[in-house]
């Protein structure tokens, strides 16, 4: 009698279900509600957190509203530049980097959703999950160089030529959790890739 799989079909349709809502939520709420925001259609991102030079009164309040453009710049370290009715270009700017973000989630969780299929047939280690993983680990890369510059380059934008620029210095933080993750998740690409290759050649000597 041969042994139970660890993997039941019941399993893989369970974490295909999973990723499937996972894309429908990450594309609902982070593609098209902003997307249509930018276009006019429905109230728009009109906020960006900033990195503020701005000096308090009193440390930790709202300080006296930094004005000029139809834009406000509140807050302390970290402050909120508002705009009161932003333009067209406004809008796309203050929507891009979460647009941007949520496409390349989005890229990923399908890829992960394909590579979940292949559990189906009770097997993972097939080579197109070596290349999925592969795009996979790129995705995540660019996503850790994109979160930080994105804003920072989209805010440098916004502010140019107005009173709020000299409040708001050009500021992107890199953290290296994100590229240590995409390289791992590279390395195991190759892993799969080699051992797919390696599977196939023994099974070629049989």
């Amino acid at each position: 009698m041969g042994a139970k799989s660890w993997w039941s079909q019941t399993d893989s349709r369970l974490l295909e279900a999973a990723l499937g809502l996972a894309a429908v939520l990450v594309g609902v709420f982070g593609v098209l509600l902003p997307a249509l925001g930018a276009a006019g259609l429905m109230d728009p991102m009109d906020t960006r957190e900033v990195e503020a030079e701005t000096a308090t009164r009193v440390p930790g309040t709202v300080t006296d509203a930094v004005t000029g453009h139809g834009m406000t710049l509140t807050g302390t370290h970290r402050a909120d530049l508002v705009f009161a009715d932003p333009d067209l270009g406004q809008r796309l700017l203050l929507a891009l980097p979460e647009i941007v973000g949520s496409l390349l989630l989005l890229l990923i969780l399908a890829l992960l959703f394909k590579m979940a299929r292949t559990l189906r047939g009770g097997d993972v280690f097939v080579p197109v999950n070596a290349r999925r993983l592969s795009v996979i680990g790129l995705a995540v890369l660019a996503q850790a160089l994109l979160t930080p510059v994105l804003p920072a380059l989209t805010t440098e934008v916004l502010v140019s030529g107005t009173p709020v620029a000299e409040q708001v210095p050009f500021s992107a933080t890199f953290t290296g959790e994100y590229v240590l993750l995409a390289f791992l998740i590279l390395a195991l690409g190759e892993v799969f890739r080699r051992g797919t290759k390696l599977r196939a050649d023994t099974e070629g000597l049989v």
